[in-house]
């Protein structure tokens, strides 16, 4: 199926919101999986229940919601006090109306730095968490990395919705609820996508759509890959599991009086990939080195890596390989930072492994060029063509838990060694067919304190 012109830009104007573009395709090309029901919703607003779980080459591969989208934002209101009321009767009738799973809806409310600083500067400086270990405030502007382009845009705006379902109708529900009813917003950017891999042996989602927007390279993606990359990303043991990325669980965050408790870190990004010159310049072998780490050695075609709590790399292991190949795997170099350096007990009482997985991502690939609509077109160097890429999401305990695994991904590791790469240097491998367009860190509060936190604090 080919798209036309006026399938990608639709949206692309004042009735953005609800407006579904090229993604309305989703639903043409898949159906969404059967999925479990969900436990009555915990403090977090982040973590969204009734996921469903398959094996694949040994290992359980969570099935990700199809539609994503995130809404970006600026306040556009005096009346803070009476905008608390709105927004969270707006999120309360989301929650009346869907069950918290991809078969209803997740709904994930982020703050940035912007909105603390302009409309709750005094009570921001006695209840926002700080980094006990980086000795910094949990909540960070956003910075560039040594391999993000020169104009690499570090946003600024007052928050992001993150919206997550196997329904479309379910997201643009809570779009109109959300921005068009409450008039409390300024919308500055949506950002769609879709995740979705072809686990039941079809033609995954993310190639029917690459294919369907003449996207190049396109053609190259494997079919039943989950992501354009063609690897697998949402194995089980590769993210953090339930409370971990919490502020307080692993003892990373001090939470003054227990406001932000069971809230997180949310670090937002658009990168674009280079899909032509990731399967044409790296033979499969070289992708798995690249992906991984080097010298890997797994079944030619194999999309699925295991990557448990007993194959995490060390730093040594990762200066070892630098040192006589020149090249570092993503996932290697980032574990050494990402993973649990030994056994915890979590401030909620769960022992976590060695090994362990703290990072929560949930990304998504997108044919937004950079966005599906943005206030400032020329600011965000907007594109109708359709163009491979994805919104980068992580839930971190904190701004500087995050910038140190970004940072290990161009060779700064967290025992301080720095491993001399040039940007985008194919030593580099993943680095050299990605490029950041945006960036951004956000405050996840609690459920409780999700709507204008602070503001009764004033």
């Amino acid at each position: 199926m080919k798209l036309t012109r006026k399938q990608v830009v639709v949206g692309a104007a004042a009735g953005a919101i609800g407006a579904a573009g090229i993604y309305e395709t989703v639903d043409r090309l898949t159906t969404a999986p059967a999925r479990p029901p969900a436990a009555e919703p915990g403090p977090e607003q982040h973590l969204l229940g009734g996921q469903s779980i398959v094996r694949e080459n040994g290992a359980e591969v969570i099935v990700p919601p199809l539609h994503h989208e995130i809404v970006t934002a600026t306040v556009e209101t005096e009346d803070l006090r009476d905008a608390k009321q709105r927004l969270e009767q707006a999120l309360a009738g989301l929650e009346e109306r869907y069950p918290l799973t991809p078969a209803g809806l997740g709904v994930t409310v982020a703050w940035g730095l912007p909105y603390f600083r302009r409309y709750v500067p005094a009570p921001a400086q006695t209840y926002l968490p700080r980094d006990r270990r980086a000795e910094k405030p949990a909540l960070l502007d956003a910075i560039r990395f040594p391999s993000d382009p020169a104009d690499t845009i570090l946003e600024q705006n007052d928050v992001a919705v993150l919206l997550r379902s196997d329904r479309l109708d379910h997201i643009a529900d809570a779009e109109h609820a959300l921005f068009d009813k409450t008039g409390l917003f300024r919308v500055t950017s949506i950002r769609k996508g879709f995740a979705g891999g072809g686990f039941d042996g079809g033609t995954s989602l993310p190639k029917q759509m690459a294919v369907a927007a003449g996207v190049g390279g396109a053609d190259l993606i494997p079919d039943t890959a989950e992501l354009f990359m063609g690897f697998t990303s949402t194995l089980v043991a590769n993210l953090g599991p339930d409370h971990i990325a919490n502020l307080e669980t692993l003892g990373l965050a001090l939470v003054p009086d227990g406001y932000f408790r069971g809230g997180t870190h949310m670090h937002l990004s658009h990168i674009a990939e280079d899909l032509e010159a990731w399967y044409l310049n790296f033979a499969y072998d070289e992708r798995v080195d690249t992906m991984f780490r080097p010298n890997l050695k797994v079944k030619p075609g194999t999309q699925t890596v295991p990557q448990g709590p007993e194959e995490v790399a060390t730093s040594a292991e990762v200066v070892h390989d630098y040192r006589t190949l020149g090249t570092i795997g993503h996932s290697q170099a980032i574990q050494p930072s990402s993973r649990l350096q030994e056994d915890y007990l979590g401030e909620d009482g769960t022992l976590y492994k060695k090994g362990t997985a703290i990072p929560q991502r949930a990304d998504f690939n997108t044919l937004d060029n950079p966005f599906f609509w943005s206030a400032d077109p020329k600011r965000d160097r907007m594109s109708t063509t359709p163009a491979a890429g994805v919104h980068f999401v992580v839930f971190n305990p904190t701004s500087d838990d995050f910038h140190r695994n970004r940072m290990a991904m161009d060779g700064a590791l967290p025992d301080g060694t720095k491993l001399k790469f040039e940007p985008h240097s194919r030593g580099q491998g993943f680095n050299s067919v990605l490029t950041t367009t945006h960036r951004q860190n956000f405050l996840v509060p609690p459920r409780r304190h999700r709507s204008f936190p602070l503001v009764e604090r004033l």
